[in-house]
């Protein structure tokens, strides 16, 4: 069985900006963004350095590399969500993942960035919980891709969680670990 690459880079497919923001919607991301800590612990548990070590497809980031990753791209979100809650329409500094992915503290053991994550999570989800309708269609501009509201940055988020949590997953269920 031959694996695609887009199968591999994109194991829960790409991201789709959803039509609208119903709050039945936010929920179910913001509980995705809940349960993530926990389903990243469980998708990295057992793997020994190696593992670790190993890219989910080739050229692809290793498994250490992801969950560092998850902590720096969370980190940023939640911080431009604040900005984005406290200012009007604020620009964001756009930070060079895969230079970010290279550093050193990328290198280390992982069970740092799971207790950041962890930690993180549960103050996010506490911010996003107490959003109103109106603060979800707050957001900020990115030198980049433009005007971003909060309410796709939150559904971005929740893909976000899934996606690099099936890379490992699906890395494992190919490795048979």
């Amino acid at each position: 069985m031959t694996v695609e690459l887009d199968d591999l880079r994109y194991p829960i497919g790409p991201f789709t900006a959803p039509a609208t923001s119903l709050p039945g919607i936010r929920s179910a991301n913001i509980q995705t963004l809940s349960q993530l800590p926990e389903h990243l612990r469980s998708a990295v548990k057992g793997l020994n350095d190696a593992q670790l070590d190993t890219p989910y497809r080739e050229g692809g980031w290793t498994v250490r590399q992801l969950v560092h990753h998850i902590a720096d791209s969370h980190i940023n979100c939640y911080v431009r969500f604040k900005l984005a809650l406290t200012e009007d329409w604020p620009t964001i500094k756009p930070y060079d993942e895969a230079a970010w992915a290279e550093l050193s503290d990328s290198a280390q053991p992982i069970e740092v960035s799971l207790v950041l994550i962890t930690a993180l999570h549960e103050r996010w989800v506490a911010l996003l919980e107490s959003m109103s309708g109106e603060d979800f269609r707050k957001g900020f501009n990115h030198p980049e891709r433009g005007r971003q509201n909060l309410a796709t940055t939150l559904a971005l988020y929740d893909w976000h969680s899934r996606h690099h949590t099936a890379h490992i997953t699906s890395l494992r269920a190919r490795q048979g670990w």
